[in-house]
């Protein structure tokens, strides 16, 4: 898979005009929680499927009434620009990646497009608005977006927005699934999330994104597949779940080899890896597939947070760092890497340094729960 990725790289002046920065991060996340205990008791079949041991998922959030994709999009993009000290009228594009399209309940929204109306809503008058849609890659398609159009000098800042409304396929695959080989197992794994990034132009020499890159690896395609439900609201999901973490655990290491090659970095390197949350055993085992291949590991454990909030899609990055900003991790001058793993099956690698002004105020807010996780939960 070597030279797959296509790819921006470089802080240096003669690579790109300019170089492009994480200034702020938000998260919405519904206050309805559901325990995988009660999802479980929820299924039509006996299936005997010890959920929780399998995939370290205790609960997930859930939306309620009023609560949809666009209200969860919305939600992230306020909470992330209540902490961006810039003017929404100066956003230059807002490039919405949500899977889901929903508004109202489970009607599909489709005009006027979700980018146009979460632009309207901020303040962001003056943006050009795009809906992309790139599976659970879609938050991390739309940062390396943002980077190329800031890079190249054709935008300032940009905002990346993403809500998704998908607990009612697990609501579906509860009255079909059998057995621990149904191929709607990996829909019990999903919960509600919004994430918003705010990308901004910096000086070269600053923290900033050093590495955007992304390849699709088609003959795996058809691995995870959704459809409208036909007898059902929404939609359902069909995952070979084994065989996508098969491809998974193959073609990650290759890609980060060549992202490690590209930047003249090692393994080690790399303070912190945040990959898209599946389970917590496919986390554990696609970093030591990683460690083995590549010869080391990054410095901290992998970033886990599918345990509390489940596999909410392309929104996953953004809820997981937020969570660890806000906890004080990772430090001023870590370096990230966001790793998305979708259907397609498309591989994805966000590469950034954390800088004061991005971590600072999450840390500030972080502290108001003192004594507790974020979001309430004890350590």
């Amino acid at each position: 898979m070597t030279n797959w990725l296509m790819k921006e790289q470089g802080t240096r002046p003669e690579c790109a005009p300019h170089v492009a920065r994480f200034a702020s991060v938000g998260r919405a996340l519904p206050e309805t929680r559901l325990t995988t205990a009660e999802l479980m008791a929820s299924t039509r079949h006996k299936t005997r499927v010890d959920l929780e041991r399998l995939t370290g998922i205790r609960e997930r959030r859930i939306a309620a009434d009023g609560e949809d994709s666009y209200s969860l999009a919305l939600a992230a993009a306020d909470d992330c620009l209540s902490r961006w000290t810039g003017d929404p009228a100066d956003i230059d594009l807002v490039l919405s990646c949500s899977i889901t399209k929903y508004r109202g309940g489970l009607s599909q929204w489709l005009e006027p497009p979700m980018s146009v109306a979460l632009a309207n809503a901020v303040g962001a008058t003056n943006a050009v608005a795009m809906d992309i849609s790139n599976a659970c890659a879609g938050t991390l398609t739309g940062v390396f977006i943002a980077n190329n159009w800031i890079r190249r000098g054709a935008a300032r800042n940009v905002l990346v927005v993403s809500g998704e409304y998908i607990s009612q396929l697990g609501r579906n695959a509860a009255g079909h699934v059998h057995s621990i080989a149904s191929r709607e197992l990996a829909s019990l794994t999903l919960g509600d999330a919004g994430g918003a990034a705010l990308v901004q132009r910096c000086e070269h020499g600053e923290p900033g994104i050093g590495f955007a890159g992304f390849t699709t690896i088609s003959e795996h395609s058809r691995l995870c597949l959704a459809y409208p439900a036909r007898h059902d609201p929404g939609a359902r999901m069909f995952t070979k779940s084994q065989a996508l973490q098969r491809a998974a655990i193959t073609d990650v290491p290759a890609v980060l080899r060549e992202v490690l090659d590209a930047t003249g970095l090692e393994i080690s390197d790399i303070d912190w890896v945040i990959p898209h949350q599946t389970s917590a055993r496919a986390i554990r085992k696609g970093m030591a597939s990683v460690a083995e291949a590549l010869g080391g590991e990054p410095r901290e454990p992998a970033v886990v947070t599918v345990d509390r909030y489940g596999n909410t899609a392309s929104t996953t990055h953004m809820v997981a760092l937020v969570e660890e900003l806000r906890a004080g991790r990772p430090a001023i001058g870590d370096r990230v890497a966001l790793i998305a793993l979708a259907s397609g099956i498309e591989l994805g690698v966000v590469l950034f340094t954390v800088d004061e002004a991005l971590a600072a105020p999450l840390r500030a807010a972080g502290a108001t729960t003192e004594g507790k996780a974020p979001d309430g939960h004890h350590d």
